[in-house]
């Protein structure tokens, strides 16, 4: 009951500073000009991080005066908002500031709070200094579009308050409740379209507490070792994502990784075609997805959790390399880089590499799933041992199969049902010729042969996964997204293989700026269905759908439409386009 009282007030506080901080903010200078590597199109005042302090800060005060363990974390985390503060006001070198961060952590590192990763204390000193400097710089990188940050940070708090709540830590709890509850104050006015930001003051605050309250999660019932290890990343990915995405491609291309730039995860699903809204919305669900797998990694056996954690990292780093070969700068605009940059880039092309390096990790991920499945995640230490032993065994026995059985010759962006029966071909037959090998060389005694049927099963559905990775993504992210502002509404018409061949073309280039409205076919036995998810129109609907949607261009992908039926269609008053395949 405290902490929802707790949580009710600092929301309150929260939204009332946060409105007047969005009065004062001009009368102060703290406006955010608009900036060619900045998304706002407008002078925004930036005041709302002394709201997000100030409102947290009274809460402290009220709510949790008595936690006077919490007391260093605060007098740094104030310390690293009055120097946001000043950089939003003179704008001080980024070495200024990471000077200061490292201060900050070592002050919380002083008295007594760290990660407690490995057996050495000097070593679990050095990764907390990182953690709280990365967290800090990680929130702050996040800050670049309405809403991102304060949400992803209030659903990070949401995750740490349960957290602290499983561990029996209820006065502790208060203070990741009452953060969120100010960021949340100040959501209310920084949603898209956002009226205040919250500058370097809000965001290295808002990092800066969101990693060093991590640290006072306690050791409680449900906690084992591999909660303590992933729980604190899972929580945070967002911004682990985000700024590992940012920096690597920044690199890459041979830019500064304190360099501004429209290169977030945020602006390249935006370059996909979706809406800014939509954008932080789908970063606010895998920020959901991955607090709630640090949750589960606390309550099941360790088995279970070092199954699935890898998965879902898998799929971070699909996400991540799809997002990273969206193209945000125009032709010319991409610096160069140094040659060294340019070689590890081009290295990356290389795809057979790293095809191969994969499957070596969904092998042994599948084959430790299916141990996993079959002994309901208790493994018995003969059969960890079995596992352990065999593993290096079927790895060499499934890529081979993998290699001869024809994988690695197909293209991952235009994986089919041919290259799906490959797969799957060479999985089970890999599965198969492994339980042959292990079984002969334990004398038929000891192994499970249900662990190499799920075996089979599991390998042919991580690596189906992988190679349609792409186009599942491609799907989620941009079928359905919103379209290019200057795209115009348009007929297919002909709904047969060139219409399917022309919907596949527009889709996965958007560069066309069409939005396709359905597709319109003489044949009125079509009439009705969907094709890849668009509506089949008779032919005879045309005049109103061409009024409904304002339409004033068709694309015509057959060639049995009759001149006669252009004619009279472009008597309705649009333009025609054939599609034609050209070989020069």
């Amino acid at each position: 009951m405290r902490i929802v009282l707790a949580f009710l007030f600092v929301l309150l506080c929260g939204s009332i500073l946060t409105f007047i901080a969005r009065a004062l903010a001009p009368r102060m200078g703290l406006m955010a000009a608009p900036r060619d590597d900045r998304w706002h199109l407008r002078p925004t005042p930036m005041l709302g991080g002394v709201a997000i302090y100030l409102s947290f800060a009274i809460g402290y005060v009220v709510f949790a005066g008595n936690l006077s363990g919490a007391y260093p974390i605060m007098a740094a985390g104030t310390l690293l908002c009055l120097t946001g503060l000043i950089d939003d006001l003179v704008h001080i070198k980024p070495y200024t500031k990471l000077v200061v961060q490292l201060i900050a952590a070592a002050v919380t590192v002083y008295f007594g709070f760290h990660l407690p990763w490995v057996n050495y204390q000097w070593v679990n000193d050095l990764l907390t200094i990182f953690w709280l400097v990365g967290i800090t710089n990680a929130i702050n990188l996040l800050d670049n579009m309405d809403g991102l940050a304060g949400g992803v940070a209030v659903i990070a708090c949401a995750f740490l308050t349960i957290t602290f709540l499983l561990n029996g830590q209820a006065l502790e709890a208060q203070l990741p409740a009452m953060l969120g509850a100010a960021a949340l104050g100040f959501l209310i006015f920084n949603f898209n379209p956002a009226s205040i930001f919250m500058g370097d003051s809000g965001s290295m605050f808002l990092g800066f507490m969101l990693s060093s309250i991590a640290l006072l999660s306690g050791t409680g019932r449900f906690r084992s070792l591999t909660s303590v290890l992933l729980s604190p990343l899972l929580i945070l990915m967002i911004p682990i994502f985000d700024t590992c995405m940012v920096t690597v491609t920044r690199k890459l291309s041979g830019r500064r990784v304190s360099q501004g730039g429209r290169d977030h995860s945020s602006h390249r699903l935006v370059a996909l075609g979706v809406s800014e809204r939509r954008a932080v919305m789908m970063l606010y669900v895998f920020a959901a997805v991955s607090g709630t797998l640090a949750l589960m990694v606390r309550l099941v056996e360790t088995t279970w959790a070092l199954a699935v954690v890898p998965a879902f990292a898998l799929a971070v780093l699909f996400i991540g390399l799809y997002l990273g070969k969206v193209r945000i700068y125009e032709e010319g605009e991409q610096p160069a880089g140094l040659r060294i940059i340019n070689a590890i880039a081009g290295f990356s092309y290389k795809r057979r590499v790293f095809e191969v390096l994969l499957d070596v990790v969904l092998v042994t991920l599948a084959y430790y799933g299916a141990y996993v499945l079959r002994w309901d995640g208790r493994l018995p230490s003969e059969q960890l041992s079995i596992f352990m032993k065999t593993l290096p065994l079927v790895i060499i026995i499934e890529m081979s199969v993998f290699l001869v059985g024809g994988v690695y010759r197909g293209l991952w962006r235009y994986a089919g049902i041919n290259d799906l029966i490959v797969i799957a071909r060479s999985a089970i037959a890999g599965a198969a010729l492994s339980m042959l090998v292990v079984f002969v060389v334990y004398w038929f005694h000891g192994p499970s042969r249900a662990v190499f049927l799920l075996n089979g099963l599991l390998l042919l559905v991580v690596a189906s996964a992988s190679r349609l990775s792409f186009r599942l993504l491609r799907e989620m992210i941009e079928g359905n997204g919103d379209h290019h502002p200057d795209a115009q509404p348009i007929l297919i018409y002909g709904a047969g293989d060139g219409g399917e061949l022309l919907i596949k073309e527009l889709s996965q280039n958007p560069d066309y700026r069409y939005v396709p409205i359905g597709f319109v076919d003489d044949d009125q036995r079509k009439a009705g269905k969907l094709m890849h998810g668009y509506r089949i129109f008779d032919s005879s609907q045309v005049p109103e759908l061409i009024r409904t949607h304002g339409i004033r261009e068709i694309l015509v992908s057959s060639l049995k439409v009759p001149e006669t039926r252009l004619e009279y269609l472009r008597s309705l008053g649009v333009s025609f386009k054939k599609m034609s395949i050209r070989l020069e």
